[in-house]
């Protein structure tokens, strides 16, 4: 419920903010335009409401609402963004526009001298007259009420000749152009970011060097994939490309961290039933993501569903990986969303009682988790929940919360928990794929979705 509150407060408040700045400063007070402009945003934040509220309450049957809803979300966001960038420069404009009227109104002053000694206008000078009643008049108009805040414009029935007629011209020439760049520079975004969420992710090839790895091992390779987010907005398509894209790498070891579905077996069932054609030496891994708990019926079901499909899910336990000769542990770790449902992460059952002159890679859906694993001594912790930000400029907002937007980091751990004795630098590795799907908006800007082949390296 709190989640709903925050996005209905959000929607307004944000809602508000471009009514007046691409709405009230760009047309008349009264107008038709104003009308039509301000009752078009009405529909469109209930429309955005209603892919979020319906989401969650309806599940992932609101295909036809979540669609255009979430696709709004990302239009309002860029023009959001991209009239707060202007902020400056429109206010500059506006300001210069202000200065110039006084000159201007000076400019309308008369040339002839009033006679001497009375103040007055010569009779003899109807023109002097003439531009002494224009400049009172401009005087009188600039002193009416109800005029527009944001560009200063008069009534209908309050406009008068003079100077400020042009005034109000550049200002709405300014807001204008202002609100025009904004859109074009929002929908150009979107429609960018549309294309890239909804094409093939991008193939990231990381060597990954593990000092305690055994050099018969060297070469094994993990295909890496996270935050799928079967939902709504995706298909069966989605999971088959995924699917095809991931067997296409030849991995010893398929890695899935996490986020794979946004609603029930029942209802996204269907669309993931391609996993059971994932190919590896060793076999599909799982871990849950914190949407596994937000889902109507919670994780289990999706753990057995993807058991019947041949994908293991590791809950707070390991496996080993013999390779070569040489032993590998894989261990996994519930999603730190499950603490509030009694099924949270637990690092020391899943680390008990193994070799410490092994390595060990961890699946964990969050990079927040990587400092407990640090201290457990792994060596590399595989992780997605990021997103790498989906839409620039969140991915500077990513670190208020997570060490690591994306890609690969080095967490510091204490020597004590580095395993057996020469083992080589005290850290922890953590790679942090940006997932291959998309949450809310259908939209990737700056942050292709990816699908991740790692090497280990001795």
């Amino acid at each position: 419920m709190g989640f709903l509150v925050t996005v209905l407060v959000t929607v307004v408040v944000v809602h508000y903010y471009l009514w007046r700045r691409l709405v009230r400063s760009t047309t008349m007070p009264g107008s038709r335009s104003r009308r039509w402009l301000t009752w078009a945003l009405v529909p469109l934040a209930v429309l955005l409401l209603a892919a979020f509220g319906g989401s969650r309450v309806f599940g992932s049957g609101i295909g036809y609402v979540a669609w255009p809803g979430y696709l709004w979300l990302a239009i309002m966001f860029y023009l959001f963004v991209y009239s707060l960038a202007l902020e400056i420069p429109r206010a500059i404009a506006l300001l210069a526009v202000r200065r110039a009227r006084p000159a201007r109104r000076t400019a309308a002053e008369p040339r002839h001298a009033p006679v001497p000694g009375t103040g007055a206008v010569s009779a003899a000078d109807p023109v002097g007259a003439s531009a002494t009643t224009a400049v009172e008049t401009t005087i009188a108009v600039e002193t009416r009420t109800g005029g527009d805040a944001d560009h200063g414009l008069a009534g209908p029935a309050d406009r008068g000749p003079g100077p400020d007629e042009a005034a109000i011209g550049r200002r709405l020439f300014i807001s204008r152009t202002a609100a025009a760049a904004v859109g074009v520079g929002a929908l150009a975004t979107v429609g960018y970011g549309t294309g890239v969420a909804q094409g093939d992710p991008v193939i990231e090839r990381v060597p990954v060097r593990l000092s305690r790895l055994d050099p018969r091992m060297s070469g094994l390779r993990f295909a890496v994939v996270s935050d799928i987010h079967l939902g709504p907005l995706t298909g069966r398509g989605h999971t088959e490309r995924i699917v095809r894209m991931i067997n296409g790498l030849q991995a010893d070891v398929v890695a899935i961290v996490g986020d794979l579905v946004d609603g029930t077996v029942a209802e996204l069932g269907p669309l993931a039933t391609p996993l059971k054609s994932l190919e590896s030496r060793y076999g599909a891994y799982f871990v849950t993501g914190n949407h596994e708990y937000y889902t109507a019926n919670g994780p289990q079901e999706w753990i057995d569903e993807l058991g019947s499909l041949g994908v293991r899910s590791l809950r707070n336990e390991r496996v080993e990986i013999s390779h070569a000769g040489a032993v590998l542990d894989l261990a996994g770790v519930n999603d730190l969303n499950g603490q509030v449902m009694g099924d949270g992460p637990d690092m020391g059952k899943a680390l008990a009682g193994r070799d410490p002159g092994r390595p060990v890679v961890l699946l964990a859906h969050q990079p927040l988790q990587v400092e407990q694993a640090a201290e457990h001594g792994v060596d590399l912790q595989l992780s997605g929940h990021t997103h790498g930000g989906q839409m620039v400029p969140f991915n500077l907002l990513v670190p208020l919360q997570q060490p690591v937007v994306a890609g690969l980091a080095e967490i510091p751990r204490a020597a004590a928990s580095s395993g057996a004795p020469g083992a080589g630098p005290d850290v922890t590795r953590v790679y942090v794929t940006r997932g291959a799907g998309f949450w809310g908006p259908p939209v990737r800007v700056g942050a292709p979705p990816e699908i991740t082949l790692l090497e280990l390296m001795p």
